[in-house]
């Protein structure tokens, strides 16, 4: 009778690894779709930028060119001033993400470790922006940076934009996170709210943190309506109407150069997320698990 008895159970646990095993394939098998998916544009943009016009758009296509033209990176670069968009882009995208670490860790901690009437209320309220469509503020921005004579200037690609309430819930959330006993072993030591924030919380959110930074960079080099309403001038353009000046000096049909300028200005979003990716995901993943 235990031999049966334990012959069943060897059978079941063989099952049971067998189903866990077949899940873990199949899982993986949807993680390399999806991932083939997002990877074969960029190849094909890599690969579009280096070769010859008669050869980009073959069918069936091919991915290594027969015979690779450098110049497309080289003329693209040379086309407009890249150097002067690149330096507006990177002022307006470090500016932003620096002020979304440094107000929106402020506002965190507010919400998330101190004690007063309303806040919850306010919090709800705070969040409530989230659902107002980022197109309803564009005039009412626009007026603002034009009463204060900010049109065409850093101030007006960098200011609007300096808050985040999603950066809000986002650092809020894990700041919940973090043990109480923490902070109070630190005001025992006589420290003030602001240096627990900053030598406390704040080395200890870097996952948090990080997540913020890559998704403001983000935002901010790719952003194209806002500069195009309150830039007038070419040398107040970023990277984004940089390619779109480039597009129409050259034309819908120069394909090589104009995948050769996307490279340029898709660089940069690729290192700032291949520099923090492990934070990144640790943020992603640990955020929220505590309300």
């Amino acid at each position: 009778m235990a031999v049966v008895v334990d012959r069943a159970a060897h059978v079941q646990h063989r099952q049971a690894v067998a189903g866990r095993a077949v899940r873990r394939a199949l899982i993986h098998a949807v993680i390399l779709f999806g991932a083939v998916f997002m990877v074969v544009p960029f190849a094909w943009m890599v690969g579009a930028s280096i070769k010859y016009p008669d050869e980009i758009f073959t069918y069936p296509p091919t991915w290594i060119p027969r015979s690779i033209r450098y110049e497309n990176w080289v003329e693209a670069w040379n086309a407009v001033s890249w150097a002067r968009y690149f330096f507006n882009s990177a002022v307006m995208a470090v500016s932003i993400t620096a002020g979304h670490l440094v107000l929106c860790s402020l506002a965190a901690y507010g919400f998330a470790r101190t004690r007063f009437p309303g806040r919850d209320a306010l919090f709800m309220c705070f969040l409530a922006t989230l659902m107002v469509p980022g197109q309803v503020l564009l005039i009412p921005q626009f007026i603002m940076m034009r009463w204060f004579g900010w049109v065409d200037t850093y101030w007006a690609l960098i200011l609007p934009s300096i808050g985040s309430a999603y950066g809000t819930f986002l650092l809020r959330q894990f700041f919940l996170t973090i043990p109480y006993e923490l902070e109070d072993a630190a005001r025992i030591d006589g420290c003030t709210r602001l240096q627990i924030l900053y030598r406390i919380i704040v080395p200890l959110s870097v996952p948090a943190m990080t997540t913020l930074a890559v998704f403001s960079f983000m935002g901010a080099w790719n952003a194209f309506i806002w500069p195009l309403i309150v830039t007038t001038s070419e040398p107040m353009f970023t990277v984004q109407l940089g390619l779109s000046t480039f597009r129409g000096a050259y034309g819908n049909n120069d394909w090589g150069r104009m995948m050769a300028a996307t490279c340029f200005i898709t660089l940069p979003v690729i290192g700032a997320f291949l520099v923090g990716q492990r934070q990144f995901i640790e943020g992603i993943t640990t955020t929220g698990m505590k309300g």
